[in-house]
């Protein structure tokens, strides 16, 4: 069993944000590791004409147990598609919806933090071993789709056994992200499309870790039953090809069904 630890005492589910401005704004829902891409699509939506629409980040896990609980979303952007067809079999998504992206993970270090970053862990292993990892942050794997990818990889590089005492978990990628960024961690996993982004990649140095080390992340989304036309219009626009090109350019692997 892996110790948990937390850099923040807790954190709640996510919050909603209020429903008073007009109901033509849609509440989109999304895996946080989606943040800087998702946002840069729906720029490029609103730029075209298409209505805005409201994100909402977390984790897929805690976004889905909304969903089923009847939160008035009206797309769901998942990093693990078995969150899509659970919704699916309780008749909360229009249909079984459709793969949009393939997810990646990345050691990250902040600037200032001495791990050495590489694809092959070489640098993390090297610093476990000298006892100098205090923290290591990844997303929380019970909920977290990029969480259980770090894990597997930390246990396909023979790694997870000896870090267990130093990891922190996130309640999503996007806060194990924050722990690495800052510097309350040496370093840390998370998803690819986070570690490259300008906001967080001038901060610190990331290396690809190799996709064949974690079970594929399958990142499907879905429309909600009942969602609005400008909701469906947004699911299709992320599905078009300046959608997946945006995606491509955030680290994102095109879907093999595209």
């Amino acid at each position: 069993m892996i110790t948990r630890r937390r850099l923040a005492r807790s954190v709640p589910l996510i919050a909603l944000p209020a429903r008073s401005r007009a109901a033509a704004e849609p509440l989109v829902a999304a895996a946080s590791d989606l943040k800087f891409a998702l946002e840069a699509i729906a720029a490029r939506h609103a730029t075209q004409g298409g209505a805005p629409v409201r994100l909402v980040f977390g984790s897929s896990g805690q976004l889905a147990t909304q969903i089923a609980q009847g939160a008035p979303f009206e797309v769901f952007l998942s990093a693990d598609e078995a969150f899509i067809q659970r919704l699916v079999a309780i008749g909360r998504a229009r249909d079984e919806g459709r793969l949009y992206a393939l997810g990646r993970i990345a050691l990250f270090a902040a600037s200032r933090s001495s791990l050495a970053v590489d694809p092959a862990l070489d640098g993390l292993a090297a610093a476990v071993a000298a006892g100098a990892i205090r923290r290591f942050a990844v997303a929380n794997p019970e909920h977290a789709p990029y969480g259980r990818a770090a894990i597997e990889a930390l246990q396909r590089r023979g790694l997870l056994d000896r870090l267990r005492p130093a990891l922190v978990f996130g309640e999503n990628v996007s806060q194990a992200a924050q722990f690495a960024a800052s510097g309350s961690a040496e370093g840390g996993i998370i998803a690819l499309s986070l570690a490259s982004a300008p906001n967080l990649a001038g901060a610190g140095r990331f290396a690809v870790i190799d996709a064949s080390w974690h079970a594929p992340l399958r990142q499907r989304m879905a429309v909600i039953a009942g969602a609005s036309a400008a909701a469906i219009a947004f699911h299709d626009f992320i599905a078009g090809r300046e959608g997946r090109e945006i995606l491509v350019g955030f680290g994102f692997a095109p879907p093999p069904e595209s």
